[in-house]
C-alpha cells in the first residue's frame, strides 16, 4: 500500500482503487483541470488523488494566520488528553451530524473526532458546519497523518477569496444555501418539486437536507468523485449534484409508494443505496447536463436569501421554532383559494419571500371593480400575488416580482417591467405553473429583440441596452434589479399596466389581459410548447384578489 494508507480499511475499499498504477498530473490550466476532474482522471489511483488534493488545497488563498500541521501537533494532546478518541464529544456546531466512516479503520474513525475538536479550538468563529465531519473523514484517506489532514481542512475553512465559496460555517450561510437550493429545485426539478409539495407539509425542510445527502449519505466512491470536481470548480458543483440526486430520486421512485412515513427518510435511503440504480459517472453526467445559473447569479441569489433571513432575525439555529413559515390556516381567508392551494402557491415562490405570510391587499368583493383602486392598494408592495376566479369556476393567477408603481416610468405609454422570477399559473381545473419563457427556454433569448412565434408584447425579452459579450458576466433576467441593485438592462419585461388595462405574460407562451373594469379578461396562448391554456380565451371575472407579503 502507499504512504497514504494509514487510516484506510482496505478490506472495505473497491479493489479497483487499489490496483491502478499511479499517474502524474502536470497540467495547471483551469479548463484542463476541470475536464480531468469531471472525467475522473485521478479517481482510480489512491496515491495520485492524494497528491492532487494536496496540490489543489495548497493553492487555496487563505488568511495570513492559518493553523498548520505544527499547530495540531502542539495542541492535540492538550485538547484530547488521554480520553478514548472514539468517544470524544463533538462541538455543537456540527449539529449532531452524521460522522461517516468512509471505509476508515478504527484509528481513522477516532482521528475524525480529534481533528474536529482541534478545529473548534482554532476556529472559534465557526458556529454551524454540519459538513465538517464528512470532509475530514474523506481527507483522512488522502493524508499521511492527522496533522496533515488538519492542515488541509484548515486551509479550506480559512479561504479568504470572496469569489470562492467552499464550506458553510454559520447557520445564516447554511440556511440561505438551503433556500437557494429550494429556488433552484423550483426552476430545474419541477416534477420532483411537485412530488415534494404533494407528500410534505414543509418542502423547505426536505430541501434543508441537501448537504446531508452529499456530506453524510452519499457513499465514499461517489462523494470522492464529487469532491474531485468541487476542489477545482467550487460550491456550485454541490448544487448541481444535489439537483441530480433529486432528479434521479423522482425518476426511480415515481409512481411507487413511499417506503417510510417521511419523504426525507426516503430520499436519504435512496442516496445511501444509490449504487443500486446510478453509477458515479452517470450522476456527474446528469449534474453537468443541467443548464444552471452562473456562479455570479447564484451568489446574488444567496445574498438575497441571507438578507431575508437577517431581516427576520434568523441568524442562529432555532431549537424549537421551525424557521420555514407556512401559510397559517387560522389567519388565512380567501374567496378564491383554499389554505392547501395557497400553500402550493407558496412552494413556487422564491424562498426569501416564502418566509413571509400572505396579506390581502385588494379584493373586488370589498374594493369594487376599479383598476385605479387596484393600483392604489397594490402599489408600495413588492412582490404581489394576483388571484382570479372566473364565472366558469376557473382559477388562475400570477406571481409578480415588481411594484406596480413601476408602470409610471413609461408615462402614459404602456411599458413592460418586472423580472424573470414572475410566473403565471392555473389551479382549476388542473394545476399548472408557466415559467417565464426566457428562463425555461434560454435558447430563445436574443438581445434587444423578441422571440419568434410569440405575440408581442407579452413575450418580450430583455429591455434595451447592451449585454456583456462574455457569457460568464451576463446576468439572467431571473434576477431582480431592485433586490440586487443591478443595472436596468438586466431587468425583464413581464408586467405592463396603464389606466386602460393590465397585461401579464410571457410564461411558456401564456399571456393574461385584464380590462380596466376588472370584469373581463382574455388570454393569449402560443402552442409552441404544447401547454394547455391558462384559462378560457375570453372570460368574465367572478372574484379578483391581490395578496402582498407580510413579515
Amino acid at each position: 500500500m502507499d504512504e497514504y494508507s494509514r487510516f484506510v480499511d482496505w478490506d472495505k475499499m473497491d479493489v479497483t482503487v487499489q490496483s491502478q498504477d499511479a499517474k502524474e498530473l502536470t497540467c495547471t490550466e483551469f479548463q484542463e483541470l476541470k475536464q480531468l476532474a469531471r472525467q475522473g482522471y485521478w479517481a482510480k489511483s489512491h496515491s495520485l488523488r492524494a497528491k492532487v488534493y494536496h496540490k489543489l488545497i495548497s493553492n487555496i488563498p487563505c488568511r495570513t494566520v492559518t493553523p498548520d500541521a505544527n499547530v495540531y501537533r502542539d495542541i492535540v494532546v492538550k485538547i484530547v488528553g488521554k480520553r478514548n478518541s472514539s468517544c470524544l464529544p463533538l462541538p455543537e456546531f456540527v449539529d449532531n451530524s452524521l460522522v461517516p466512516t468512509y471505509c476508515l479503520n478504527a484509528e481513522g474513525i477516532g482521528a475524525v473526532r480529534k481533528i474536529i475538536l482541534c478545529i473548534a479550538n482554532q476556529f472559534p468563529d465557526i458556529s454551524f458546519c454540519p459538513a465538517l465531519p464528512s470532509v475530514i473523514a474523506l481527507l483522512l484517506h488522502y493524508s499521511k497523518d492527522e496533522a496533515e489532514c488538519f492542515e488541509q481542512v484548515c486551509r479550506i475553512l480559512a479561504c479568504n477569496d470572496p469569489s470562492k465559496r467552499l464550506i458553510d460555517q454559520t447557520f445564516l450561510a447554511f440556511e440561505s444555501s438551503c433556500m437557494t437550493f429550494g429556488d433552484l429545485v423550483n426552476k430545474y426539478c419541477q416534477a420532483a418539486h411537485k412530488l415534494m409539495v404533494a407528500v410534505s407539509e414543509d418542502v423547505l425542510e426536505v430541501y434543508s437536507d441537501w448537504q446531508r445527502w452529499l456530506f453524510g449519505e452519499l457513499p465514499m466512491v461517489y462523494i470522492a468523485r464529487v469532491f474531485d470536481v468541487f476542489l477545482v470548480e467550487g460550491y456550485k458543483v454541490l448544487y448541481r449534484v444535489a439537483l441530480a440526486l433529486l432528479k434521479f430520486f423522482h425518476k426511480v421512485r415515481a409512481g411507487q409508494p413511499m417506503e417510510s412515513d417521511s419523504i426525507q427518510q426516503d430520499i436519504r435511503a435512496f442516496v445511501r443505496d444509490i449504487a443500486k440504480s446510478v453509477s458515479p459517472e452517470r450522476l456527474l453526467e446528469k449534474a453537468f447536463a443541467i443548464r444552471l445559473f452562473s456562479r455570479k447569479e447564484i451568489q446574488l441569489l444567496q445574498m438575497a436569501n441571507e438578507k431575508a433571513l437577517q431581516q427576520k432575525g434568523i441568524t442562529v439555529k432555532q431549537k424549537r421554532q421551525n424557521v420555514h413559515l407556512a401559510v397559517h390556516a387560522e389567519n388565512f381567508k380567501s374567496e378564491i383559494v383554499s389554505v392547501k392551494e395557497m400553500r402550493d402557491i407558496w412552494s413556487w415562490i422564491p424562498e426569501r419571500f416564502a418566509l413571509c405570510q400572505p396579506l390581502l391587499l385588494f379584493t373586488t368583493l370589498e374594493h369594487g371593480c376599479s383598476l385605479s383602486r387596484f393600483y392604489s392598494h397594490s402599489e408600495g408592495h413588492e412582490p404581489t400575488l394576483l388571484l382570479i376566479k372566473t364565472t366558469a369556476k376557473e382559477v388562475c393567477g400570477a406571481y409578480l416580482s415588481t411594484d406596480w408603481s413601476e408602470r409610471r416610468r413609461g408615462g402614459n405609454k404602456l411599458s413592460f417591467f418586472g423580472t424573470g422570477e414572475c410566473f403565471v399559473f392555473r389551479l382549476q381545473p388542473e394545476v399548472e405553473r408557466y415559467e417565464w419563457v426566457i428562463i425555461k427556454h434560454p435558447e430563445l433569448a436574443t438581445t434587444g429583440s423578441e422571440p419568434e412565434n410569440h405575440t408581442p408584447p407579452a413575450s418580450s425579452t430583455l429591455s434595451s441596452g447592451s449585454v456583456p459579450s462574455d457569457p460568464s458576466d451576463r446576468l439572467s433576467p431571473f434576477l431582480s434589479a431592485r433586490h440586487f441593485n443591478l443595472p436596468s438592462k438586466t431587468a425583464s419585461m413581464f408586467m405592463a399596466g396603464s389606466s386602460e388595462c393590465i397585461i401579464i405574460g410571457g410564461g411558456d407562451g401564456q399571456a393574461l389581459y385584464l380590462d380596466a373594469d376588472l370584469n373581463h379578461g382574455r388570454t393569449s396562448h402560443c402552442n409552441t410548447f404544447n401547454n394547455q391554456p391558462l384559462c378560457s380565451e375570453s372570460f368574465q371575472i367572478s372574484v379578483l384578489e391581490v395578496w402582498g407579503f407580510r413579515d
